[in-house]
């Protein structure tokens, strides 16, 4: 498969893993050329998703190398192509998961382009060209516009560049169930990492009561005095897990590592919804009782539309919601990647990419 393209001329500066060690490394490499359905964004800041994690080490094994991760860019604007609509240099901008998809489905036709079966993501993924796409560990991106948002004026946008991936993932399922314009239901979040913290300001936002279950008990205090949740629930005590048993109407996981279903789904009303965003190396195992005797459902999702993501993005300039990260520059990308690995961040690791823009050519 093509790395690049005849029109790969725009030489740019990035850091990128070239092996499965997963360590990035600064790496130049080529970019097409502005198309005319295209903009030019000059990156400020990028976070760092677990799925940067997963395809530096290749550990779904369909990484590219070398990859240069990232789907969570804020920059701004510095080209625009001629079929470019809604767009002009100098705009906020951000770039999320999605870099092209077939544009035609029933999926794309009704703004829900993050399940159609031709999607491409904007790290190792394979645009229309037929080339590797490279993702915002780099000095510079050119997107398709039509995959591309504003960012709100009043939002900040290193604090902003998460909600491009775990912002929507978690205000997709919570729109979808019609918890955004439905206050006074009960609303558990399983894990508070990157995901999770989002999720606690939005369900809090939207009216619900909101209560945050956990493994860590030092989560207990960041969850009520910094995120101001409800209620806390130490996954580890029985007691607690019991006497929380079908209190919940729903219930969204965002854990990424190993763990039971049985004890969550417990919590559920009847009729109550377990979501599923976050994605562990191994199979869930699914109990049947607890589903067949609470009329429960389990579903899963990944992101948003680019609509739906705009709609997110609108809504937090409104309510001024961001995401709480640890900035850090190019340079301390590996410390971070090992820190996310160990669940050692509060609660997203945000890069400065121009922090150090004058220390090379290609910027």
């Amino acid at each position: 498969m093509a790395q690049i393209t005849p029109n790969h001329t725009l030489a740019v500066y990035g850091w990128a893993a070239l092996d499965s060690s997963g360590k990035i490394v600064p790496y130049t490499f080529k970019r097409r050329e502005n198309g005319v359905k295209d903009v030019t964004i000059k990156i400020l800041y990028c976070g760092i998703c677990h799925t940067d994690l997963h395809f530096a080490r290749n550990d779904w094994g369909n990484t590219t190398y070398p990859v240069v991760p990232g789907h969570e860019i804020t920059g701004v604007v510095t080209k625009v192509g001629s079929d470019v609509k809604g767009f002009k240099e100098g705009d906020r901008v951000g770039v999320g998961y999605l870099a092209a998809s077939c544009l035609h489905c029933e999926y794309c036709k009704t703004d829900q382009e993050n399940y159609c079966e031709k999607l491409q993501s904007t790290s190792n993924g394979v645009f229309w060209d037929g080339s590797i796409t490279y993702g915002g560990y780099s000095k510079l991106l050119v997107a398709d516009y039509r995959y591309v948002v504003h960012i709100p004026e009043n939002l900040p946008m290193d604090a902003a560049a998460p909600l491009l991936c775990a912002g929507i993932t978690v205000f997709n399922p919570l729109k979808d169930h019609g918890l955004v314009t439905s206050p006074g239901k009960k609303i558990g979040v399983v894990g508070l990492g990157g995901l999770g913290h989002v999720a606690v300001k939005f369900a809090k936002a939207f009216g619900h009561h909101v209560t945050v279950i956990s493994t860590s008990p030092s989560k207990e205090a960041e969850a009520k005095q910094r995120l101001g949740a409800h209620d806390f629930i130490l996954s580890s005590n029985v007691n607690q897990m019991q006497a929380a048993v079908r209190s919940l109407d729903f219930i969204l996981d965002t854990v990424s590592g190993e763990h039971a279903l049985l004890p969550i789904l417990e919590l559920l009303k009847v009729k109550g919804t377990l979501f599923i965003v976050g994605a562990p190396d191994k199979p869930f195992e699914l109990p049947a009782f607890p589903l067949i005797f609470g009329k429960r459902s389990v579903k899963g999702g990944i992101i948003g539309g680019i609509k739906e993501t705009q709609e997110m993005l609108d809504y937090c300039g409104k309510h001024n919601i961001t995401c709480d990260i640890e900035l850090i520059t190019p340079d301390r990308v590996n410390e971070a990647m090992e820190r996310l690995d160990k669940n050692d961040v509060r609660y997203r690791f945000v890069i400065d990419i121009a922090s150090n823009s004058n220390n090379h050519p290609f910027i």
